[in-house]
This record gives C-alpha cells, sequence and structure tokens, in this order.
C-alpha cells in the first residue's frame, strides 16, 4: 500500500472501505505480547487449568450424578493462586482500585507528598503481609490438605509469592513515580496508556 492509504482520511473526506480493485482490503495490526509479565503468563495458566477442574466438576455432578470430591478443594485452591499471584498484575499496572479525586483539589506539593507517602505505605505493608505469610506456612505448612494428601504449605507457598511480587512490583511503581515525579494519582489520565 501507498503512504496515502495508510493515513486516515482528511475531515470531511468520505473514507472508502474498498480498493481501486474493488476488494476488501484489512491489514490486521501486529500482536504485541512484550507487556506482559510472567506473572500475567502463571495467572492465565492457572486460570484454564481452574476451567478444566470445575468443568470436571460440573460434568462429574450433572452429567454423571456421581461428583468428584477432589474437585472443589483443588478448584478451591487454584482460584487462590490465580488471585494472590495475579494481584501483582494490577500492582505492576497500578490499577488497584483508588480515590484520586481528591489529589486535583490539593496544592501540588502537597499531592506529591501524599502520592509518596501511598507508595511507602504500600510497600510496607506488601512486605508486612509477605512476612507475616512466610511466619504462618513455618507453622503450618505440612499439615495435610483435606481430600488431598499433599501439604497446606504449597498453597501458602503461592500466597507468599504473591505477596513477594506484589512488593517487588509496588517498588518498582513507587521508583517509576519517583522518577518521573508524579504518580497516577496525581495525573489519573497518564494511568491508561502507561505499565511497566
Amino acid at each position: 500500500m501507498d503512504d496515502q492509504a495508510k493515513q486516515p482520511p482528511a475531515p470531511g473526506i468520505e473514507e472508502h472501505v474498498l480498493g481501486a480493485d474493488g476488494q476488501f482490503h484489512v491489514e490486521d495490526a501486529p500482536i504485541d505480547l512484550s507487556g506482559h509479565g510472567w506473572e500475567d503468563w502463571f495467572a492465565l495458566a492457572t486460570f484454564w487449568i481452574l476451567a478444566v477442574v470445575v468443568f470436571i466438576q460440573f460434568f462429574t455432578r450433572y452429567a454423571l450424578n456421581d461428583s468428584a470430591g477432589w474437585t472443589e478443594e483443588i478448584a478451591r485452591y487454584l482460584l487462590i493462586c490465580t488471585v494472590f499471584v495475579g494481584a501483582s498484575i494490577s500492582v505492576r499496572k497500578n490499577n488497584h482500585v483508588q480515590v484520586d479525586v481528591f489529589y486535583q483539589f490539593m496544592p501540588r506539593p502537597m499531592a506529591r507528598f501524599l502520592s509518596t507517602s501511598v507508595d511507602i505505605i504500600r510497600i510496607v505493608f506488601l512486605g508486612y503481609a509477605a512476612y507475616l505469610t512466610f511466619v504462618l506456612t513455618t507453622k503450618i505448612g505440612r499439615q495435610q490438605m483435606a481430600i488431598i494428601d499433599s501439604p497446606i504449605g504449597l498453597i501458602y507457598a503461592f500466597v507468599l509469592l504473591g505477596f513477594v511480587m506484589m512488593c517487588f512490583r509496588a517498588m518498582q511503581v513507587a521508583a517509576q513515580n519517583w522518577r518521573r515525579g508524579y504518580s497516577v494519582l496525581e495525573r489519573p489520565e497518564i494511568g491508561i496508556t502507561e505499565t511497566l
């Protein structure tokens, strides 16, 4: 295609769908997967394993009329793994629920101080949650699951991994906010386009 066909039409000029040869020409945008971290793929994999387990549970309960007892417990544990590892995605993208309307009415230095405080408090909270999860895992991690003969510590290990990743991603977001001089709380419009 020539350069004129790639440019959007000027205002007032009607865009044509068909080419000069009378055929419909469409070009797909290139697929870019570089914006995804490893936790995105891990959460996607555990989600699909969860979907398969829930389907097995549904099929055995309603089609075979003999429910597989292990599916409910495994589905619960897979959901826990998906949520805690998936939460680090939200921290990385900085799209957890936040109230940013107050920052629009504050003086700029006060808004900067508060948004930096939010970054620090988030890091401290997630680090402390990771520490508490580690302590809990060392105390009850060898206990067995209810139906499956495996230690419950496997599940707590994924919760610990989720908190560690959330804390790490929160540190990355805080460093990015510090370098740039503002955060998404101060300028919510950047949250739509920017992620780590």
